[in-house]
């Protein structure tokens, strides 16, 4: 879409159990996770999302919000959800000229963002990899990508959002916050660059531009946001676990780590390059790693290979290496690893890494990955961080981690509920034995700082597998925490949007 008022909106569409459509609409992409609940509201405007909720809040019902269905915790599908408003029809994407921004609904998947904002203005956000991922979570909880370490994260890019808020007096309003606003407002508009979804209110539209300036600077719209690259370098690089000996893991993995954390500056030669290592268990037969970096780049070719060298150094197993340059929008909707996620069954665990695991924490990590789990969907992806990131002091945005180098995902996929207890118990000892010396979890320390509130896991709130005694929103927000609890007095005074892991009233 080009223009915000091209089209009629769709609905409001009201589903119950006896629809045919309820069963399509109970699931997400975990399916881990099937909710019950008793109203879904599909909407198709922001007047229509004011309805719902205040429909929802008469009832005495509890209220999620999806937009792309891609939460891995049961937030959105589980059993406390009564009133399920799908925001997926809200999927614009337009510049809007009176705020000098590009306007993104949060139903919007990634796939449609890029091919919009590319195809219309030769720009893009600095978001992730997997492209039917929606905008309105993803934006939320801070947003990265194969961008992020050229142009930082897609929250540093926020100027403005459009939320449903309810007031003390239990009525549903529509608020715009952005940005240039002071007092509570800015707190509204601060609290979505990194807060996480369900806290505050159902967001119904975003506004990016440049963190530079206000909307009343009139640079052209192609000025606004970052230009993608024209082409980029993509790889698949691939070790045989039979050749992974536990000193060859150890020293490929402490190779990786190293280079992050000598190329990880902004202005570093290496600032376009991605890489996921996909250290996925002995039973998927390969180690593997995908990268992406800008073609245009002088010797990008070269620097690859020396980026590849380095890994290896040491290590001596020259592992298979798949290399072709492709137009930086096919390469973003047509990703090297593509998602193997939706329909399956999972639980994720993150952490973000100033520095490499130790010898000892890859050592548990190496007996983890070659145990007898036996299920090649089960590991940890290590995604490359740092570059633009640590420009953005912690507390511009909500998003707090900014010296941080890597992300690690811990993941575990299956299809077979029988099988629940067996994967869960896996990852959960794995990532706590990996983090034993602070309590079964990463907390900030000279290695470790904290987590992502996008891979949300409401283990860190149980002390059963949180022993550290650090709480699990400083695991997430660090100092950050109070003045989130500050937007969310300001502006959800009646906690009605809430899960595991939201943002406390103080």
């Amino acid at each position: 879409m080009t223009d915000g008022a091209s089209r009629p909106p769709l609905g409001p569409v009201r589903i119950d159990a006896a629809d045919p459509r309820y069963g399509d609409l109970i699931k997400g992409v975990n399916h881990r996770f099937t909710g019950s609940p008793d109203h879904i509201r599909i909407v198709g405007s922001a007047e229509q999302t004011v309805r719902a909720v205040q429909d929802a809040v008469d009832a005495g019902q509890r209220i999620a919000v999806r937009s792309g269905g891609h939460c891995l915790e049961d937030f959105v599908d589980g059993p406390r959800t009564r009133f399920l408003i799908d925001l997926s029809e809200l999927d614009d994407v337009f510049f809007d000229p009176e705020r000098n921004a590009f306007a993104i609904g949060p139903g919007a998947q990634l796939s449609t963002v890029y091919r919009a904002l590319y195809k219309g203005w030769g720009v893009t956000i600095p978001g992730g990899s997997c492209p039917s991922v929606a905008a309105g979570g993803h934006i939320l909880g801070g947003g990265y990508g194969p961008l992020t370490r050229l142009h930082g994260c897609v929250v540093d890019y926020l100027y403005g959002v459009e939320v449903v808020v309810v007031d003390a007096s239990g009525s549903a309003r529509k608020v715009v916050a952005t940005r240039d606003d002071e007092g509570a407002l800015q707190d509204l508009w601060w609290a979505h660059t990194g807060g996480g979804g369900g806290n505050f209110g159902v967001v119904t539209r975003y506004w990016l531009r440049s963190p530079e300036g206000s909307h009343e600077d009139s640079p052209e719209p192609s000025e606004l946001l970052p230009k993608p690259p024209a082409t980029v370098l993509d790889s698949l690089v691939t070790w045989s676990w039979d050749d992974l000996t536990r000193d060859r893991f150890r020293r490929l993995m402490r190779n990786h780590a190293e280079w992050h954390e000598r190329n990880s500056a902004p202005d570093s030669p290496y600032a376009s390059l991605f890489s996921v290592v996909g250290a996925f268990h002995r039973a998927s037969g390969a180690f593997i790693m995908s990268t992406q970096m800008d073609a245009g780049v002088p010797d990008a070719e070269r620097l690859l290979q020396e980026y590849l060298d380095a890994l290896d150094e040491g290590v001596g197993l020259r592992p298979q290496h798949m290399v072709r340059t492709r137009p930086w929008l096919e390469s973003m909707l047509h990703p090297t690893l593509p998602d193997t996620v939706t329909g399956m069954r999972s639980k994720g665990k993150a952490a973000y890494l100033l520095k490499g695991y130790t010898d000892g924490q890859l050592d548990v990590l190496y007996d983890g990955l070659t145990d007898g789990h036996g299920h090649m969907g089960a590991g940890v992806l290590f995604m490359s961080y740092g570059g633009k990131v640590g420009t953005v002091p912690p507390d511009r945005t909500a998003t707090a981690q900014r010296t941080a180098v890597i992300k690690a995902f811990y993941v575990d996929l299956w299809q077979n509920p029988a099988e629940d207890e067996e994967h869960l118990r896996w990852i959960r000892e794995l990532y706590r034995d990996v983090y034993a010396h602070s309590g079964g979890v990463p907390v900030p320390d000279d290695a470790s700082d904290g987590t992502y509130i996008n891979y949300p896991d409401g283990d860190l709130a149980d002390p059963v597998w949180n022993t550290s005694g650090v709480p699990w929103h400083h695991l997430y927000y660090k100092d950050n925490y109070p003045r989130l609890q500050r937007a969310k007095a300001a502006w959800d005074p009646k906690d009605v949007f809430r899960h595991t892991l939201s943002v406390e009233l103080p």
